[in-house]
């Protein structure tokens, strides 16, 4: 089946709007804790999403929103959840990071590498259960030095299950960057357990569509599991509020929140040497000046695809847009009443 350019675009728009409106809410202090939203990494599930079926299943992590909302999900269901209710999808319970939709055969995590285990189990009871379907796990790349994502990658080969295992790989993980933490090549690491393994360019929806419609049809044959490397950003860094994306951001607010801290411990008459104070503070502003990467329209999966569809048809593009974001504007009106009427 053929990539539709259109329908691509249309969820990476939908879940790209739904989380810019997570953001707001977030920002009014109406969803509680932490939230790591899934900016940036829209092409990623909308080139794999479509193209599952029914008895497919999705083992997630703490950016689960996009590939939940692609799977079928109600985004009010889901805006419900992160506000803490009971009627959330998960009853409140979950928050962002804990979903799971079992009509959709679809759970994500908080714990890093967990998505591994997760699709290795889903992957063996479709094998058992549910001929010709898959599983499919996300996870990022600081994830691939966890001991359970390898025991998993393991496994998968040995049982031939039938698992697509993709790596988001923003280069960072949290605030550490992949260079400095991550050994060798990670094509190399899974091909290393006798998996296939493939390397693409995640902001492009077209490019993944093709490299995951070869990889699942290898899984769905009994061949056995792939890897997907998938390259992206995270427009919002870690997590929104992102202290490094603060500092480049909002400078003067940092200034005082962050900075002025961090300069009052490098003189501090007590402490490490001054070698190793001056070679931390290169670091923290060498990671600064590389986050600013990560907020580059050259990375955005959206910008990346819309111009494509303008040039084709100006008209239906703008009519798609505001469809989806009159679709998502009354969500969020659903949801803040029915806060209001629950208080």
């Amino acid at each position: 089946m053929a990539p539709d350019a259109w329908m691509l675009y249309g969820l990476m728009y939908k879940s790209r709007v739904f989380e810019e409106a997570v953001r707001q809410i977030w920002q009014a202090g109406r969803i509680s804790g932490e939230m790591h939203l899934g900016l940036g990494e829209e092409a990623i599930a909308a080139g794999i999403i479509p193209q599952l079926v029914e008895g497919d299943a999705l083992a997630l992590d703490h950016r689960g929103t996009p590939a939940m909302l692609m799977r079928g999900v109600a985004p009010l269901a889901l805006l419900r959840e992160f506000m803490g209710s009971p009627d959330g999808l998960c009853a409140g319970m979950g928050g962002h990071m804990h979903l799971f939709a079992p009509e959709k055969l679809a759970a994500s995590s908080g714990i890093v590498g967990a998505a591994g285990p997760a699709a290795a189990g889903f992957g063996l009871a479709a094998q058992m259960l549910r001929p010709n379907c898959v599983s499919v796990a996300f996870f990022g790349d600081g994830a691939t030095s966890a001991g359970m994502l390898l025991e998993s990658f393991n496994l998968a080969v040995v049982w031939k299950l039938p698992v697509l295992f993709v790596c988001k790989d923003n280069d960072w993980a949290i605030t550490t960057p992949a260079e400095t933490a991550v050994g060798g090549n990670l094509l190399a690491r899974a091909r290393a357990f006798g998996m296939r393994a493939e390397e693409v360019d995640g902001r492009d929806a077209l490019a993944v569509w093709q490299a995951a419609s070869e990889a699942l049809r290898h899984a769905r044959a009994g061949n056995g599991p792939v890897f997907l490397w998938a390259h992206c950003i995270h427009l919002e860094g870690h997590f929104l509020g992102d202290g490094l994306l603060d500092m480049f951001r909002r400078p003067v607010y940092s200034l005082r929140k962050r900075v002025w801290p961090m300069v009052k411990g490098f003189f501090h008459p007590q402490g490490a040497a001054w070698g190793e104070r001056l070679a931390a503070a290169r670091q923290i502003v060498g990671q600064v000046l590389s986050i600013q990467n990560q907020t580059s329209p050259q990375g955005d999966p959206l910008l990346c695809l819309r111009p494509a569809l303008e040039r084709e048809n100006a008209r239906r593009l703008a009519d798609l847009e505001a469809s989806i974001r009159d679709e998502i504007q009354k969500v969020v009106s659903q949801a803040v009443a029915l806060e209001g009427n629950m208080a």
